[in-house]
């Protein structure tokens, strides 16, 4: 199974910021610990070029991050402060998810160890996202042939709001989201399927309404490729959170999204989305047996 990672590709922050960056680098380590996972399996992307960031977004907005010319405001909705490492970084990001949908398409199963930028408009960044991988790894698949219909699956527990704008009207793409209601964005855009659900849900109701849209997702889009967005943060103990997921329910949200995909013949590209909790060691482990779940179920 091919693992894109990109933690040597480290985004400044001052001091306190709350987003847990180490995460990532914690991830792969965990991975390589556990014994299933040799060197040979992780693998440095490439970093998206203009032209493939410019099938989702604006060429002024790519220009502007490039330069550092982002406004003040800009940065603030991103919640980045701009360096030229956030740039290498979001382009290596989108870059990894491209490298895994070729490689899904190719073995059935493939990871960005990170990822999962889905707050990234056309024209604009917010919420810890800079480009939106997940649309320009679509994009990239449909131009170079390899995909002509995509299902992106999202179940980190803030709605995909800047993907379902960024692919709103397209019959090839079909974006699902299953999130928290009351939780960022709080002005929602219109996915082709949006499940919203309740503050502190737990376990048996999350998988009830994911198996609900994954029927119905799956059958309408009716896809060649998947990419899921594993998020980590719908854990009970996630500071973002909200919902009330507990290990167990999180691992099984992830066998339910393998096993469509597999019934269905159909190769997924996992991105790791958010992940907040309180112990970034839960965060880790809720990452990490995604991961290795997807192989014990599909990368045989």
């Amino acid at each position: 199974m091919q693992l894109f990672y990109t933690d040597v590709f480290v985004l400044p922050l001052p001091a306190g910021h709350r987003f847990p960056m180490e995460k990532y680098s914690r991830l792969r380590a965990a991975l390589l610990a556990s014994g299933e996972f040799g060197e040979s399996d992780f693998h440095l992307p490439h970093a998206a070029s203009d032209e493939e960031l410019g099938r989702a977004h604006e060429p002024a907005y790519i220009a502007a991050v490039s330069a550092g010319t982002l406004s003040s405001a800009a940065q603030k909705a991103i919640g980045f402060p701009w360096s030229p490492g956030m740039v290498e970084r979001s382009r290596r990001s989108a870059g990894a998810t491209i490298g895994a949908c070729r490689a899904a398409l190719n073995d059935g199963v493939a990871a960005n160890l990170a990822g999962g930028t889905h707050h990234a408009f056309r024209d604009r960044g917010e919420g810890f996202c800079v480009f939106n991988d997940a649309a320009v790894a679509a994009r990239a698949m449909q131009a170079e042939g390899r995909a002509r219909r995509i299902l992106i699956v999202d179940c980190d527990v803030h709605q995909g709001n800047g993907t379902a704008s960024i692919l709103r009207g397209d019959d090839s793409t079909f974006t699902f989201s299953i999130h928290g209601a009351r939780n960022f964005p709080f002005d929602k855009e219109e996915s082709d399927l949006d499940i919203e659900l309740p503050d502190g849900c737990t376990d048996a109701a999350y998988l009830l309404r994911l198996d609900e849209g994954l029927d119905t997702a799956f059958d309408l889009s009716r896809p060649d490729l998947v990419i899921y967005l594993a998020g980590a943060d719908p854990y009970h103990d996630d500071r973002l959170g909200r919902l009330g997921l507990s290990f167990a329910g999180l691992a099984e949200r992830d066998r339910h999204v393998f096993a469509h995909c597999k019934i269905r013949n159909v190769p997924v590209a996992i991105a790791m989305a958010g992940g907040y909790a309180r112990q970034i060691d839960d965060t880790v482990h809720i990452h990490s047996t995604t991961i290795r779940l997807a192989k014990a179920l599909l990368g045989g």
